[in-house]
C-alpha cells in the first residue's frame, strides 16, 4: 500500500528536474506543451485558451484549472500536484514591476480548480486614471520551474482612463448589423499601454452616414465583448447641419487622447483621464481651406509610446497629411500638434520651405521621443527623401541634424513611414521597405517588393514582430532590427485590417467577426490565421555547385529570352535572406548569403547556403544516362556540349527530355545546368563556374552525379522559414523592460543566446547585435562571450554622467535568427531620471503628531492652530485674484457638495477630479488614510488638511530628503532641485 501512495509522488517530483534545465532565468522560443493552465477571474470562465484578467477596485480572485490532452480530469491533476505539494505560481510583471503570488496549498473534496485572492493593494495602491502598462502573467506549477508554463495579461480597468468614458449613443448588435451592406473597409486604434484595450470602427461608402466605433478591453478575440457607439450627433453638434456623407477615415489612441479623422473634418477628444458624466466631449480641428474631398485622403501619424508614470519629457504628437495638388494659398498638406491637440501648425516652417522645392509633398510626419527631432519623409518630382530636423520649443529647426538620406530610383512609390512601438527602429514603406536604426541618419534595403505596394504595417512590441500588408493582399513578417523577412500568406477577404494584442497574437479584423486561430500552437505566431507555412520559391530552375561537403551554391537561371521587365522574378531577393532551400525528394540547405552578378552568363543571383541535411541524386531509374561515362567541351558561348560516351545497357543510357534542367555535379569542377538536350546522347549545359569547367575531358559514369532543382514537370524546391534556431535567456521576468538611471548611477542586465544545434553550425562571431537609441544620453558598455557550451553571454551596462534627462532604448538583436522565433529582440526602455518610486519629501520643521492631524488641532506656544482643514471643493486662488481659481486641482472634494469661486468662464473650464470622478458622494471616492495624507497632486480630492502659518513667511528653513527602494536618503550632490508651485501661482 506504501508503494502505491509512493510511486505518484516520486513521478511528479521527477518530471520537472528532467523538463527544466535553466529554472533561475527565463528562456523563450523552446515551443509550447500540450499541457497548461485555464484561468479566469472569479465568476468567469476562462476563453480562447489564454489568460485575460481583469484588476478592479475590489480584490483580485482567480480560480485556475488544468487543462490536458491527457484521459486525467483537472480535478485528479490538482489532486496528484497538491498531495505532492506542489501548487501553481502567479508572477505579474510589467515593465517596471514584478511580483510573485503563491496559491493556496490547502485541498478542499469538492475543488476543481485552485483559487487565489490577492488585495488590490498588494498590486498597486493606485486607484487615479492614467496610461498604466498593462501587466504580463505567468502561471507556472511551483515558482522557479517553468512547468506547464502559460501567460496572459492582467488590465487594471480601474484606472484606464477611455474605459470610463462613453464615447456615444450606445448601440444594440442588431443596429450595427445594418451598418454591414455599406462598410468599405475597417480601422483599429490600440492604447500605447495596454495594447488590449482597442477602439474598432467601420469606414462607410456614401450610402450611409455616421460615425460608428465600439471599444473593448480584452483584445479583438470574442465580437460579442465589444462595447458600439454612435458618435455620428457628436460629429454633428460641431459642424454645419448641412453637410452630409459622414464617415470614419481614421483614428488614432494616444496616452491621454482619442483623435478621430472623419469625411467631415478632425476631432480630439478631452483629456481623458479626467471623465465627466454624460457622453464624451469632442473639440474640432479646422484646417483653412480643406474640404470632404480632402479629409478622406487625410491619414494620422503617430510615434506610438507608453508614458506610464509619465515625465516631463515625455508628450505625444500626432501628424496628418492630406493627398492634394498644392495651390499657393494651401501650400501645407501636413500639420503636427502636441497634447492637448488644441494648435495644429504646418510641418515645414517657412525656414524649411526655402530649402525645398516648391514640389515637395510630406508623405509622413514623425516626432521622435528619443533624439528631440522632427522626421520627414518627403517626395518632390524627382526624388524620395527623409529629412531630421532637431525641434526646438516643438517646432523642427531649419537646418537637417544629419545629411538628407536620399533613397535609391527604385523606391518610386513611398507610402509612409514607422516606428515600430517603445524602440528607435524606423521604417518607410512602400514599393519598398528600409530600416533605420539611427534616427534616420541612414537606411537599409530591407525587401524589394517591386510592382507590390506595402500600404499598412502592424506592429508588437512585446514579441517585436511587424507585419506589412500589400496591396495585393500579401502578408510579410519581420522583428524589430532583424534584417531578413519572410511571407506569412495572403488574405483573401474583401474587408479587413490585422491587429496585435498585448500579447503579441495577431488577429484578423473583419467587420462581422474576428480571427486569431484555433490552435494554442499558433502561440507567439501567425499560423493560426495563415495555415501552412507558405513556399517563398520562384519559378526558375536552380544549379547547385558545391564548395565543401557542408556548403553549396545555387544560381538561379535566366534564360535570354526573359523579358527585361520580368527578370527580378527569376533571381533570389532579399526574402530568401535567412531562408532553406528544400528539395522534394531529401535535403534542406540554410542560405547565408545572396549575391547579384553578371556572370556566368545565365546565371544573375547565386546563394551561399550550409547543407543542413544531404540532398538527394538522380537514381539511374531517374535518369539512365547515369550509366555512361560523360564527355564535355566548349560550345556556341556561353553553353558546353555534354555528350554520353560507353553507353551501356544495350543503348538504354541515353539523355531524356525529363534530364532538362537538372544539374551536373562534378567533384573538384564547375557544375552545369542542362538546359537542352539535343539526342540521346548529346546536351547543352551552362556552366556555374567558368574559371572550372572542364574542357575537352571525359569522366567515368561513377565520378559524377545529377541533382534535380528545376521546375520542368513543376518545381522540385521550395523555400521555406527556417525552424527557430536559437533559445534565449536573460536575468529579467520580462519582454518588456523600463529601467530608471539615475544621475551617478548605473544599471546592468545579462541576456543569453543558446544555439538550437539542430543541424546548424555554431558562428564565431558575436549572436547579439546591441543598438543605442539616442547614445549621447546614457553611457553604454558591453562585454560578450561565449562559454563551454557555445552559448553567447552579453552583459550590458549603463551608467548617466550628466544631468540631462530624457529617455533611450537599448535594443539587442539576435541577428541571425529566424523570423519563426518567438523572441528575436529584446528592448529594454532606459530613463535618465529618478524612478516613480523614489520620491521627494519635505521635512517639516515642526512635526505634528498623528492623532492631531486626525482631530485638525494643534497649537503652538501663542495659540496658534498649525492645522487648516481646507474648505470642501477647495481651489487655491491664482494671479487675477481670490475669486477666479484656475487650478486643475481640487483639494477635499466632495461631489455632492457645490464648487466655490466657480462663477467666471475660465474657472469652470478649469478643474479636474481624480479619485472622485464620476461619483455622486465622497464615500464614494474610497480615499485611503495614506491618500489624505499624501502631498502628491493625484490625490489632491481626497487631501483635507495642510499645515497653517502665519503671514509673512520668513526665514522658513527647507530641509528635503529622498524616499527610495533602499529606504530614506538625505538630499545632496549631485540633484539639482528645482522649486515649482503646483497650482499655477508666482
Amino acid at each position: 500500500m506504501m508503494e502505491k501512495l509512493e510511486l505518484p509522488l516520486f513521478y511528479v517530483m521527477v518530471l520537472p528536474l528532467n523538463m527544466f534545465v535553466f529554472p533561475s532565468d527565463v528562456t523563450y522560443n523552446r515551443g509550447v506543451t500540450d499541457n497548461h493552465f485555464a484561468c479566469a477571474n472569479i465568476g468567469s470562465l476562462p476563453k480562447n485558451k489564454i489568460i485575460k484578467l481583469f484588476l478592479n477596485m475590489d480584490d483580485l480572485i482567480i480560480q485556475c484549472f488544468f487543462e490536458s490532452k491527457s484521459e486525467l480530469t483537472s480535478k485528479e491533476f490538482l489532486s496528484v500536484f497538491t498531495s505532492g505539494g506542489l501548487t501553481p505560481s502567479l508572477r505579474i510583471a510589467n515593465s517596471t514591476y514584478t511580483s510573485i503570488f503563491h496559491f493556496n496549498l490547502t485541498l478542499f473534496s469538492d475543488r476543481v480548480y485552485w483559487l487565489i485572492d490577492i488585495p488590490r493593494e498588494n498590486i498597486t495602491q493606485n486607484t487615479d486614471l492614467a496610461a498604466v502598462d498593462e501587466w504580463f502573467v505567468k502561471i507556472t506549477l511551483q515558482h522557479g520551474l517553468n512547468m506547464y508554463t502559460t501567460e496572459g495579461t492582467l488590465l487594471d480597468r480601474l484606472r484606464e482612463p477611455i474605459l470610463h468614458w462613453q464615447l456615444g449613443r450606445p448601440m444594440s448588435i442588431n443596429e450595427v448589423r445594418t451598418l454591414y451592406p455599406h462598410v468599405v473597409d475597417v480601422k483599429v486604434t490600440k492604447c500605447p499601454c495596454a495594447n488590449d484595450v482597442a477602439v474598432f470602427g467601420f469606414i462607410l461608402n456614401s450610402t450611409h452616414d455616421g460615425v460608428y466605433v465600439s471599444l473593448t478591453a480584452s483584445g479583438l478575440w470574442d465580437y460579442n465583448d465589444l462595447i458600439w457607439y454612435n458618435m455620428t450627433d457628436l460629429v454633428y453638434t460641431l459642424i454645419e447641419a448641412e453637410l452630409k456623407e459622414l464617415t470614419l477615415v481614421d483614428m488614432v489612441l494616444t496616452n491621454h487622447f482619442l483623435v478621430i479623422l472623419t469625411s467631415l473634418g478632425l476631432y480630439i477628444s478631452g483629456d481623458l483621464r479626467y471623465p465627466s458624466p454624460g457622453l464624451i466631449q469632442l473639440s474640432r480641428a479646422d484646417f483653412c481651406g480643406f474640404e470632404r474631398v480632402d479629409y478622406v485622403k487625410g491619414r494620422l501619424w503617430y510615434n506610438e509610446r507608453c508614458y506610464a508614470n509619465k515625465e516631463i519629457f515625455e508628450v505625444d504628437f500626432v501628424a496628418i497629411t492630406f493627398e492634394r495638388n498644392k495651390t499657393l494659398s494651401e501650400s501645407n498638406t501636413c500639420f503636427y500638434s502636441k497634447e492637448p491637440f488644441n494648435d495644429w501648425v504646418p510641418c515645414l516652417t517657412q525656414y524649411l520651405k526655402r530649402n525645398k522645392s516648391p514640389h515637395t509633398t510630406v508623405l509622413t510626419f514623425l516626432v521622435d521621443a528619443e533624439h528631440k527631432t522632427g522626421v520627414f519623409l518627403l517626395r518632390d518630382q524627382n526624388s524620395v527623401t527623409v529629412s531630421v530636423n532637431s525641434l526646438k520649443r516643438n517646432r523642427p529647426y531649419s537646418k537637417p541634424k544629419f545629411p538628407i538620406f536620399k533613397f535609391p530610383v527604385s523606391f518610386s512609390s513611398p507610402v509612409g513611414m514607422v516606428f515600430h512601438p517603445r524602440s528607435q527602429f524606423l521604417y518607410t514603406y512602400g514599393n519598398q521597405v528600409w530600416m533605420s536604426s539611427d534616427g534616420g541618419n541612414s537606411f537599409y534595403l530591407l525587401a524589394d517588393f517591386h510592382d507590390d505596394i506595402i500600404e499598412y504595417t502592424f506592429h508588437s512590441f512585446y514579441t517585436s514582430d511587424i507585419t506589412f500588408l500589400s496591396k495585393s493582399g500579401m502578408v510579410y513578417l519581420t522583428k524589430a532590427g532583424l534584417r531578413k523577412y519572410s511571407k506569412l500568406g495572403s488574405i483573401s477577404d474583401a474587408i479587413y485590417t490585422l491587429y496585435y494584442d498585448h500579447m503579441g497574437f495577431i488577429h484578423k479584423v473583419t467587420p462581422d467577426k474576428f480571427d486569431a486561430g484555433t490552435s494554442i500552437e499558433a502561440f507567439g505566431n501567425s499560423k493560426g490565421i495563415f495555415g501552412a507555412a507558405p513556399d517563398m520559391g520562384f519559378e526558375t530552375p536552380l544549379a547547385v555547385q558545391y564548395i565543401t561537403l557542408t556548403d553549396m551554391i545555387f544560381f538561379a537561371y535566366v534564360p535570354n529570352t526573359q523579358p527585361v521587365d520580368t527578370i527580378y522574378t527569376k533571381k533570389f531577393d532579399t526574402i530568401h535572406f535567412g531562408k532553406v532551400i528544400q528539395s522534394d525528394k531529401i535535403g534542406t540547405a540554410y542560405i547565408k548569403e545572396i549575391l547579384y552578378h553578371d556572370s556566368p552568363e545565365g546565371f544573375l543571383s547565386s546563394v551561399i547556403a550550409e547543407v543542413i541535411q544531404p540532398f538527394g541524386l538522380e537514381t539511374l531509374t531517374e535518369s539512365p544516362c547515369l550509366a555512361s561515362s560523360l564527355f564535355i567541351d566548349e560550345d556556341t558561348a556561353p553553353f558546353y556540349k555534354l555528350s554520353l560516351r560507353s553507353r551501356p545497357l544495350g543503348g538504354a543510357s541515353k539523355f531524356q527530355k525529363s534530364d532538362e534542367e537538372k544539374t551536373v555535379v562534378i567533384p573538384g569542377y564547375s557544375s552545369f545546368l542542362i538546359t537542352e538536350v539535343t539526342d540521346d546522347e548529346n546536351a547543352l549545359g551552362v556552366p556555374t563556374m567558368l574559371q572550372r569547367a572542364p574542357k575537352n575531358m571525359t569522366f567515368q559514369s561513377d565520378s559524377w552525379f545529377l541533382h534535380n532543382f528545376g521546375q520542368k514537370s513543376g518545381r522540385t524546391w521550395k523555400v521555406y522559414s527556417r525552424p527557430c534556431n536559437y533559445w534565449f535567456q536573460h536575468d529579467s521576468q520580462s519582454l518588456s523592460i523600463q529601467n530608471y538611471v539615475d544621475v551617478g548611477k548605473s544599471h546592468s542586465f545579462k541576456l543569453k543566446v543558446l544555439p538550437n544545434k539542430r543541424g546548424s553550425k555554431t558562428l564565431g562571431t558575436p549572436l547579439l547585435q546591441v543598438t543605442v537609441g539616442n547614445p549621447n544620453l546614457l553611457e553604454v558598455k558591453t562585454e560578450g562571450a561565449f562559454d563551454y557550451t557555445d552559448s553567447y553571454v552579453k552583459t550590458v551596462t549603463v551608467a548617466s554622467r550628466s544631468l540631462r534627462r530624457g529617455s533611450t532604448s537599448v535594443a539587442l538583436v539576435i541577428w541571425d535568427a529566424s523570423t519563426e522565433c518567438y523572441v528575436t529582440t529584446v528592448v529594454q526602455i532606459l530613463k535618465s531620471s529618478c524612478s516613480y518610486l523614489r520620491s521627494m519629501h519635505h521635512i517639516p520643521s515642526r512635526i505634528i503628531p498623528e492623532e492631531d492631524w486626525v482631530h485638525g488641532i494643534y497649537t503652538d506656544k501663542q495659540g496658534f492652530n498649525m492645522i487648516k482643514t481646507l474648505p470642501i471643493n477647495y481651489r487655491p486662488p491664482s494671479n487675477m485674484g481670490i475669486a477666479i481659481p484656475l487650478t486643475d486641482h481640487f483639494y477635499h472634494v466632495d461631489p455632492s457638495k457645490p464648487i466655490p469661486r466657480n462663477l467666471f468662464h475660465k474657472s469652470k473650464n478649469s478643474g479636474k477630479l481624480k479619485q472622485c470622478a464620476n461619483v455622486s458622494t465622497r464615500a464614494e471616492c474610497k480615499c485611503t488614510d495614506a491618500q489624505k495624507n499624501s502631498y502628491s497632486v493625484a490625490y489632491s480630492d481626497c487631501k483635507e488638511k495642510v499645515p497653517r502659518f502665519k503671514f509673512p513667511v520668513t526665514h522658513y528653513p527647507i530641509s528635503l530628503e529622498i524616499n527610495t527602494e533602499n529606504g530614506w536618503v538625505p538630499i545632496g550632490m549631485p540633484y539639482l532641485v528645482t522649486v515649482t508651485e503646483v497650482n499655477g501661482r508666482e
